[in-house]
């Protein structure tokens, strides 16, 4: 039988874990034994919800952009918590806007273009490059495993809709490179996972009229609802326990396929 691992007693990192679905990642972590360190911006509820999960949880004011930053974030686990086993990337913006909008003869900002995939793409790369290197210090398993790192794509990396050229683009890039990331740290026996959520019940649904999240939640085919955060940190916690899934993207979304 296959090593199976547990989430007891791991360490894991969760960019954007102040809320969404990196609050329900961090909250799951926490509960089922591990420790987690919630990155996120300093504006962020990151320090109140740390201090509502208790002793094995903490918060590192970051910007996901910024090498010293994450360096930081990625200290703190190890000065508080010991080691670093799982990263999971969830941090991300987006912007809605047509690549050319001829009512207003407005062309895209190129400025927003830049800034959702710095952060999105950048962001995810700079939080994985770094926590490899904390991951590779520790001791192999007998699988040889010393870590995972789960990133958050979407369905619009295949799917996208009008006015989400920088989004697609961003969230295709993170599809795009978890293969070859996962080849890279693979003789250092770190896996690499991509999860590429649906609609699901975050802040910024939250905020749209009730009205049309019932739209939204009626595209979905099966089952005809919003994603549950829990069910994406649900998904987080079978691939850090299956040491199989490796260099695979994985659609969670009730398979829903976005009109244009």
């Amino acid at each position: 039988m296959a090593n199976l691992r547990s989430l007891k007693g791991l360490v894991g990192i969760v960019t954007g874990g102040a809320s969404g679905l990196g609050r329900a990642t961090v909250e799951r972590l926490v509960r089922q034994g591990a420790s987690a360190v919630i990155v996120d911006l300093p504006k962020s509820e990151g320090s109140s919800v740390a201090q509502s999960l208790g002793d094995k949880c903490a918060f590192a004011p970051t910007d996901v952009t910024s090498e010293a930053d994450v360096k930081n974030a990625l200290q703190l686990a190890q000065s508080k918590f010991g080691r670093v086993d799982i990263l999971v990337n969830c941090a991300g913006i987006a912007v809605a806007f047509k690549t050319y909008n001829a009512n207003k003869q407005l062309p895209h900002s190129l400025e927003d273009f830049h800034r959702v995939v710095n952060v999105n793409i950048c962001g995810t790369f700079n939080a994985i490059r770094l926590a490899a290197g904390e991951m590779a210090k520790n001791e192999p398993n007998e699988d040889g495993h010393r870590g995972v790192i789960v990133n958050t794509a979407s369905v619009a990396a295949f799917d996208g809709q009008v006015g989400q050229a920088a989004y697609s683009a961003s969230k295709g890039g993170i599809v795009g490179m978890t293969l070859p990331i996962a080849r890279d740290l693979a003789p250092i026996g770190i896996r690499v996972m991509t999860i590429a959520p649906g609609l699901f019940a975050t802040p910024l649904l939250a905020g749209l009229p009730e009205k049309v999240r019932s739209f939204l939640a009626k595209q979905v085919p099966f089952p005809s609802r919003l994603g549950d955060p829990a069910e994406y940190a649900h998904l987080v916690q079978a691939i850090v326990e299956n040491p199989l899934l490796n260099g695979e993207v994985i659609r969670l979304d009730g398979a829903l396929r976005m009109m244009p």
